[in-house]
């Protein structure tokens, strides 16, 4: 490409100075030619009337009187009726520039310049010509080459960004280059790393989340499966725990399904107004028994009868996130706490364990951030779960620990619901 371009730039470069060169040259030569006769001519004039002048006042008229009216480069004749020629100077060789006159008494005077001084003028001039044609050859190819380079390295540059997006490497290199159209490329390049990048961000995303998501629900259905095991002579509690149980699968397919909706475009939601008590319900019916086994409680406290908006499969998955984390690394009784503030509903998860380690603080929700040996993934997760609806999810106090997400509270009219009262704590 390079050297198209300068190929390209030397022809038109050439070509105009063909062009106007020889044009120049022959205005030039034509001058030059022009100058030198009119030049010989205005000496013949001055010549013959310097004759008639003399001829006329009765002085002689010779070589010697006249000799100083010719230059010394020229040979002139004069001829006078009656008298000899009278010859100054020395007759050129070759090809002349003659001019001829006739004074007012018959007297005649011929002057002659040899060519070869209007040839050498001549040569002088197509050597100025030739050197400013070289010189801007010279220019021509000091630009071309300046301007092959500006262009030539951007392109190899976006070549090699298109290679790397090509390979798997989505970072937006920022590199302008002054030129309006490889900028544009350079933006549309730069556009779409950035959603490459975010495409390979949430695929990453996806597979770490449904690896974290997943086995919670999964460790729920494990154990209601044991449960239907050692019940099964108990029909009515087979009946129950099976119940359960698919429950627990309904949950895990919700949960793959939002995974892989979030996946393909993280801002949809499918928020809808729900009950807030069957959702806290459900949670505290599935952690019983592992609670259980533990040998702690889980209660509920605060006000009952409240509405939220979101989606329900998430807001299960964020709050199974906070029970089983109060299970894992907190102890004694978890503590389920709803309440109100302005238009949002609030559920607070809380135990008697030692806390969030004050070195990590708010830095807990940040992903592969743990504080004991887990994956840093859980409330990463939970807090994105809560956020995709229009919720957050903070931490309220670190010791002893208090997790608050809150809800959006509002009726299909848009006004904040009203709770039916306050209820004291019921163990599960």
């Amino acid at each position: 490409m390079r050297r198209r371009l300068i190929s390209s730039t030397l022809a038109v470069v050439l070509v105009v100075i063909a062009v106007f060169g020889l044009s120049l040259v022959i205005v030039e030569t034509r001058t030059i030619e022009s100058s030198a006769q009119e030049s010989v001519d205005s000496e013949a004039v001055r010549l013959a009337g310097s004759v008639d002048s003399r001829r006329a006042s009765g002085e002689k008229v010779d070589t010697g009187s006249l000799a100083q009216q010719v230059a010394a480069d020229r040979f002139a004749v004069v001829r006078i009726p009656g008298s000899a020629p009278i010859e100054i100077g020395t007759r050129p060789s070759g090809r002349v520039i003659s001019s001829t006159q006739t004074g007012d008494d018959g007297a005649s005077v011929v002057v002659e310049e040899s060519r070869s001084k209007i040839s050498q003028e001549i040569g002088r001039t197509l050597l100025v010509i030739l050197a400013v044609a070289l010189l801007a050859v010279l220019a021509a190819v000091i630009l071309a080459v300046r301007q092959a380079r500006r262009l030539g390295s951007p392109l190899t540059d976006l070549a090699e960004t298109a290679e790397r997006l090509g390979s798997g490497d989505p970072r937006p290199r920022h590199r302008r280059y002054g030129v309006p159209e490889l900028d544009r490329i350079a933006d549309v390049l730069d556009a779409s790393a950035e959603r490459i990048g975010r495409m390979l961000t949430a695929e990453r995303r996806l597979a770490a989340d449904a690896s974290h998501q997943l086995r919670t629900p999964l460790t729920a259905l494990s154990m209601r499966l044991e449960e239907i095991v050692a019940t099964a002579d108990d029909e009515d509690a087979v009946k129950e725990e099976a119940t359960i149980a698919l429950g627990q699968v309904e949950r895990l397919t919700d949960v793959v399904q939002r995974l892989l909706t979030n996946a393909r475009d993280p801002r949809s939601g499918s928020a809808v107004d729900f009950d807030l008590d069957d959702v806290i319900k459900q949670q505290m019916e599935e952690w019983r028994p592992a609670s259980q086994s533990e040998g702690r409680t889980i209660i509920r406290s605060g006000t009952q009868g409240l509405r939220a908006v979101g989606t329900p499969g998430a807001v299960s998955q964020v709050l199974a996130t906070l029970i089983e984390n109060s299970l894992m690394h907190g102890a004694g009784t978890v503590g389920l706490h709803t309440r109100v503030t302005g238009n949002q509903a609030v559920v607070e998860v809380t135990d008697d364990g030692p806390g969030v380690p004050p070195d990590l603080g708010a830095r807990v929700f940040e992903r592969t951030v743990s504080g004991r040996n887990s994956t840093g993934l859980g409330l990463a997760v939970a807090r994105d779960l809560a956020e995709a609806d229009g919720g957050r999810l903070e931490l309220l106090q670190q010791r002893p620990p208090v997790f608050a997400l809150f809800l959006a509270q509002e009726d299909p009219t848009g006004q904040p619901r009203r709770p039916r009262g306050d209820a004291g704590s019921s163990p599960a």
